[in-house]
């Protein structure tokens, strides 16, 4: 059976690497989820080289939109497409670095929807098709700014919006690998990483580029991926160089 996979947030950055990387192999499908298909930058996805017997797919997914999961995987099966086997959730925002007593509502709010509240959309989406999968991998994007035990480790970067949006991925990934047997959830923190996200961090922090490029971490997580399993992987908060973080 061919390997499914699905990536959110796939236009850009990590996500688009991610995209890459996998579509170069032999015999997968990857569903690309992105804000607005029409993009250029979303239509280019389709000119990346394939592998043999590989294809794309976009879809729509703004993870700001609570229906847009569901109604995606309603276009996924309307293509022909009967299960997903690993499901990588990038999608996400970090643009508000302020301490708890000075961050905004809205800038807290919105991180929360984007990050949060789209990871849940996603999760409950996807669940039927995972379902349906032999090896099924449920993957989000973590971040060390969301620990909690770890937090004395980043606890020089104000980060009150967009820490507490990725504390409740970590949540959420971990109770959804107690909470199902036959999956594999857990999550990887790619560091901080020379993407757009990555470039606008290191600028508000007065530093040239992260330290990390797209090639090195996407590497790293990809394997991560493909060597996880339910009794190794899931429940942990991992790391792209295959280390693990504190929750």
């Amino acid at each position: 059976m061919a390997q499914v996979y699905l990536v959110t947030g796939a236009n850009r950055g990590l996500g688009k690497a991610i995209v890459e990387t996998y579509l170069a192999r032999s015999d997968v499908t990857v569903i690309a989820a992105v804000r607005d298909p029409k993009a250029s930058t979303s239509k280019a996805l389709e000119s990346l080289p394939k592998g043999k017997g590989s294809k794309i797919l976009l879809v729509k997914i703004d993870s700001s939109v609570a229906g847009d999961p569901a109604a995606a995987i309603k276009d996924i099966q309307a293509a022909g497409i009967t299960h997903i086997d690993t499901v990588i959730a990038n999608a996400g925002i970090s643009d508000d670095f302020t301490p708890v007593t000075k961050v905004s509502i809205d800038a807290f709010q919105r991180h929360m929807d984007v990050n949060g509240y789209g990871t849940l959309y996603l999760i409950q989406a996807v669940d039927p098709l995972l379902a349906k999968s032999q090896n099924p991998k449920f993957v989000a994007v973590g971040s060390a700014l969301g620990s909690i035990s770890g937090m004395e480790q980043r606890a020089q970067m104000p980060s009150a919006a967009y820490g507490p949006s990725k504390a409740v991925v970590h949540w959420l990934i971990r109770k959804l690998h107690f909470e199902n047997p036959g999956l594999t959830a857990f999550c990887v923190d790619p560091g901080w990483v020379q993407t757009d996200m990555g470039y606008f961090g290191a600028k508000t922090f007065g530093m040239e580029k992260p330290p990390t490029t797209v090639e090195e971490c996407v590497k790293g997580m990809v394997s991560v991926i493909d060597s996880a399993s339910r009794e190794k992987s899931g429940g942990h908060n991992l790391v792209w160089d295959g280390s693990e973080f504190p929750w």
